[in-house]
């Protein structure tokens, strides 16, 4: 067997940090672990740990958290830990080809997609948005571009019907870790059999934004629900209701035929959901929520908030309205 391989582990959030804890567990040697710089949390805006910071502390790690990698005296800190390799893992920081290049065996990724398919910042939402069929986990040899580099390693999952971002998340986070450990534990000989990727099949996975949370309700009942779905839990999909703003948890698609009332119509509201007026077919609110309260199933709305989704109310989209004001 391979010897144990001196390891810089980079990341920040709770996906990151169960691969950590994977390595923490193996046969290798973790000689410094970096992650962003503690951020202000909460309604008091206190600097909190990430995940990955808390973990490693409690390993009893070295801890870095430099706010760039491209200043030469961090460069050079990393380079005296004489490092075979270094994981990264949704770590949040652009690494210059210079610390490409520190350990022994370069850097690895662990992307949350089946490259080339979404690379970049949000691969699994947009996987659940964009309805794809399956989904996985990619372990690739790092270079200058965007989740370009060569492929060592994949491991592949289909999507549930009910599937959402959250759920998505956890099911790769089970496989991730499992799969990081298999190329390390052999590297060199995944490194020698690496696979390029086609750059002809890669999709840009673009980091979510508060606007594209905002329902458009002119699209299809089909796309609002993979959306909402895909956003769930964060960031949330939302629209407003006369002049309060809800956010939508939960929705499918119903029915394919048009509706002759406006989108964003309310139709009905029933145990079975709120039924919404689109663009094309009609989409099912399953939970949503109101200001200052809990996620609420359409049952549990019903029985305090009926007057708020009565028939005939409409939703509308607040960013759209705010431009047309504007203009």
């Amino acid at each position: 067997m391979p010897r144990p391989l001196r390891v810089i582990f980079a990341g920040t959030p709770d996906f990151a940090e169960r691969h950590l804890d994977a390595l923490i567990n193996s046969r290798h040697e973790i000689v410094a672990v970096l992650s962003q710089p503690d951020r202000p949390s909460g309604r008091g805006k206190k600097r909190l740990p990430s995940p990955v910071k808390r973990r490693a502390l409690e390993a009893d790690l070295l801890v870095l958290q430099p706010p760039s990698l491209k200043d030469s005296d961090v460069q050079r800190s990393l380079t005296d830990l004489s490092a075979d390799v270094m994981i990264v893992v949704a770590y949040g920081l652009i690494l210059p080809q210079a610390v490409l290049d520190i350990p022994r065996f370069g850097c690895l990724n662990v992307h949350a997609s089946l490259l080339p398919r979404w690379r970049g910042a949000a691969p699994i939402q947009r996987a659940v948005e964009a309805g794809d069929d399956e989904s996985g986990v990619t372990i690739m040899h790092m270079d200058a571009g965007l989740d370009t580099g060569p492929m060592l390693a994949e491991r592949r999952l289909r999507l549930n019907a009910n599937e959402t971002g959250g759920s998505l998340h956890d099911r790769l986070v089970d496989i991730g870790p499992m799969a990081l450990i298999d190329v390390i534990d052999d590297l060199e000989t995944h490194l020698a059999a690496a696979k390029t990727q086609d750059d002809r099949l890669a999709t840009y996975a673009a980091k979510m934004t508060k606007v594209e949370c905002d329902l458009d309700w002119s699209q299809p009942a089909t796309s609002l629900a993979r959306k909402i779905m895909a956003f769930n839990p964060v960031p949330v999909c939302f629209s407003n209701l006369d002049t309060i703003r809800v956010k939508i948890w939960e929705a499918v698609a119903i029915a394919s035929t048009d509706s002759p009332k406006p989108p964003g119509t309310l139709l009905a509201a029933n145990s079975d959901g709120l039924q919404v007026a689109c663009g094309e077919g009609v989409l099912a609110i399953q939970k949503l929520q109101f200001p200052g309260g809990k996620p609420l199933t359409i049952a549990e709305a019903l029985n305090g908030k009926a007057a708020l989704i009565a028939p005939d109310k409409t939703f509308f989209n607040a960013t759209t309205a705010n431009a047309a004001a504007q203009a």
